[in-house]
């Protein structure tokens, strides 16, 4: 018999066949002695199940739970989806119809009704985009070639492993290692990850531009959404404050006992509540993403900066806060409010200050330890600008662009010389 994994064959003695004993004796005779005497070189290990054997019973119980967590991912999905239709039966039927239209107040509920649904469309509108649009992965150049990944397997040392992995980079439009100055590599999905990308363990792909994963859209809200992200919070806002904001007069009449509609009452008030406790946290939240864009930062960078080749730098990513906000939304204004995709770049590439040497220029310090680390041994070259795929630059950063690497960088190091 043959174990799964062994380097050299392996038979019991009762594995041999009647009458083949002999013939099993004549071969072992015409080995030469140092065949016989020891087996290959490498680690010998227990016979086992292998290929599909080994797989089958590991694999089963891990579909299982995945299957399990996507089914429980879409519970606060379908809770909000309730909370949402409530609100519209709520605020339609029992706050426009029944009580103003009642009290011969038909001009007033047909404004409100109107407004309400331009707020309502828009937050069901760019709720929905967060939610189906599909995050954005990392592009074939970022993965491993087969011959490349063969020789990353085959090395047992991290350094062996580190160098094939920067002649793969060499070529490739990154900026970031990680913390310990290592090229940032996903063994899950074996490729070389690219700028701010992160490996989502809910969704188990590399996101691009990751910013977290949110449990109340069941998404990963990434490069592809952040946008719409956005959009969901600002008209999440919107929607609760209208609601609340008209609802708060007819509220303080039933709370007093003015309105003694039973009908109506019980969904009033607890409409008013839920807006009121909806807006503030999400105001929030939506005041904390604010400032991140305009720092040009994900949450995860926020916690956790990225390191460039001069250090770790939280505003590495940062050219302003007007192109901040113009990377996210786009350059054409008239898209900006609406849940439809203008951001810039192609989520694998991103300008950054220091290259790009955009009027917030970084410090002296970092700028004095980025110079004297050129011509050291670097995990990858720096990159021209113009890998970012961006409209980002003006006139002045564009001109740079089209000189050498070299003239730029020694330019740098003049300016921080005098």
């Amino acid at each position: 018999m043959r174990g799964a994994g062994l380097a050299w064959d392996f038979q019991e003695p009762w594995a041999v066949p009647p009458g083949g004993r002999a013939r099993e004796a004549e071969r072992r005779a015409e080995e030469p002695p140092a065949a016989r005497s020891s087996p290959p070189p490498g680690p010998r290990r227990a016979p086992g199940p292998t290929g599909a054997e080994s797989r089958g019973p590991n694999m089963a119980p891990w579909t299982f739970w995945r299957g399990c967590q996507r089914v429980v991912g879409w519970v606060p999905v379908l809770f909000i989806a309730f909370v949402v239709v409530w609100s519209y039966y709520a605020y339609v039927v029992k706050l426009c119809v029944l009580i103003l239209s009642g009290n011969g107040e038909i001009g007033k509920a047909v404004v409100y009704l109107v407004a309400f649904h331009v707020f309502f469309v828009m937050f069901v509108w760019s709720y929905w985009m967060t939610i189906f649009t599909s995050p954005a992965s990392p592009s074939k150049e970022f993965y491993l070639s087969q011959s490349e990944k063969e020789r990353y397997e085959k090395e047992s040392s991290q350094e062996q492993q580190q160098d094939i992995l920067r002649r793969a980079a060499r070529e490739l439009p990154i900026y970031t290692t990680s913390a310990s100055r290592a090229i940032r590599y996903c063994e899950r999905c074996q490729l070389i990850k690219p700028d701010r990308a992160h490996h989502c363990s809910a969704c188990d792909i590399c996101i691009l531009k990751m910013d977290h994963h949110c449990p109340w859209v069941n998404n990963c809200v990434g490069f592809s959404n952040y946008k719409f992200f956005l959009l969901f919070l600002l008209y999440t806002l919107l929607y609760c404050f209208f609601v609340a904001a008209t609802g708060l007069q007819y509220f303080i009449k039933i709370w007093t006992n003015e309105l003694t509609d039973t009908r109506a009452k019980f969904h009033v008030l607890f409409l008013f509540f839920v807006s009121v406790m909806f807006f503030v946290s999400v105001l929030s939240l939506f005041s904390y993403h604010c400032w991140l864009v305009g720092k040009n930062r994900t949450t995860i960078e926020s916690f956790r900066a990225p390191t460039f080749s001069y250090g770790s730098d939280g505003n590495g990513f940062s050219l302003g806060c007007s192109k901040n906000w113009r990377q996210v939304f786009g350059d054409e204004k008239k898209y900006w409010l609406l849940p439809v995709y203008s951001s810039l770049g192609d989520g694998c590439s991103f300008p950054t200050r220091l290259v790009g040497m955009d009027p917030e220029q970084v410090s002296v310090t970092n700028q004095q330890e980025f110079c004297r680390s050129i011509g050291s041994n670097q995990p990858f070259p720096i990159k021209p600008l113009s890998e970012s795929k961006n409209r980002l630059l003006d006139s002045e950063c564009q001109s740079l662009e089209n000189g050498s690497e070299d003239s730029i960088l020694s330019g740098l190091c003049k300016q921080i010389v005098n």
